[in-house]
């Protein structure tokens, strides 16, 4: 399995909004989605603020492979549904941590159960 280096780890996780385009069917990409994205340790997730019903979600759980841009660095991915509550509790600290400084309008979705129930490890590919 395809690690993350470094590089792509630090520019990928120092990025404000990483971009998602879930496969299609047909093996083309969906238009991509702006969403927020954590590191924890040598991993790089992603939680969906509509939670499982959200548009972008389904598309990449349907297929669990896309294509992920953000911080210079543009790659293919799978996504690997996450539902460890230590691990959850981490993210909710990180995306605190992170985007603290944004309206709690935006941040209290992205901790709240739905989104949680909603997190995607990114994996190279």
């Amino acid at each position: 399995m395809a690690t993350w280096t470094k590089d792509e780890l630090n520019m990928i996780g120092r990025a404000d909004e990483l971009e998602v385009a879930p496969l299609k069917s047909d093996d083309t990409t969906r238009q991509p989605t702006t969403v927020w994205v954590v590191r924890d340790g040598d991993d790089l997730l992603v939680r969906a603020f509509n939670g499982r019903n959200g548009v972008w979600y389904r598309a990449a759980t349907a297929r669990h492979a896309g294509h992920i841009s953000a911080g210079g660095v543009d790659k293919d991915v799978m996504f690997v549904e996450q539902d460890d509550p230590a691990l959850n509790d981490r993210l909710d600290a990180a995306y605190r941590g992170k985007y603290g400084t944004y309206s709690e309008e935006y941040v209290g979705p992205m901790v709240a159960d739905t989104a949680r129930a909603a997190t995607l490890k990114l994996v190279p590919r």
